[in-house]
């Protein structure tokens, strides 16, 4: 704990509630009736591998008859991404719970990493929606590779060719003038 002496509490919060994408994988418990169980196999975004083995028995209960206490995890990987300096386009399909109902969605992130798509995803859900983490279910997030498979303008207008972000109403500031004047300086042109 030495090492984060220096952090903030909000610091400190923001920087442990970084979501990591774990596989897991789990199943029945073995019995006399089914020596071989079946597997199943999740990938769950959460912060730590506590949450993710949480997220699964979660959502293995709601799929299968199956919950912890007559289930085991077979295995727990963190999934790492295999370019994380290259920026990508990622298509993300999720069902959430709202104060009305349940609805499908899908929405478009352009980041660097899946996990990153992701964390944006619960940041605009709740901005936009007021939706907490433990309502919102991801159902695939896809990399969208070709340009012509973006749906949303939002996105696509990320991606043409001579993208240009013009820097209008710039101030010149000239290194030898004095930094009170007499009169308010013009920054029109």
């Amino acid at each position: 704990m030495e090492d984060r002496k220096d952090l903030t509490w909000g610091s400190y919060r923001s920087t442990t509630r970084r979501l990591n994408e774990y596989q897991v994988i789990g199943r029945h418990l073995p019995s006399d009736a089914n020596p071989t169980p079946k597997l199943y196999r999740m990938r769950i975004f959460a912060p730590n591998d506590v949450v993710a083995k949480s997220r699964f028995w979660y959502f293995l209960g709601k799929l299968r008859k199956i919950k912890k206490a007559n289930g085991e995890i077979v295995s727990l990987n963190e999934i790492h991404e295999k370019r994380p300096q290259k920026v990508k386009n990622f298509g993300i399909w999720i069902r959430y719970d709202s104060r009305s109902g349940t609805h499908n969605m899908y929405k478009e992130y352009r980041e660097m990493s899946r996990t990153d798509a992701v964390h944006a995803l619960y940041q605009d859900m709740a901005a936009r929606h007021r939706a907490r983490f433990r309502s919102i279910h991801i159902l695939k997030v896809v990399e969208v590779t070709k340009i012509a498979d973006i749906r949303r303008p939002y996105i696509k207008q990320l991606v043409e060719k001579n993208l240009k972000f013009p820097l209008p109403h710039r101030v010149n500031r000239n290194a030898g003038k004095k930094i009170f004047a007499a009169t308010r300086p013009s920054t029109f042109y």
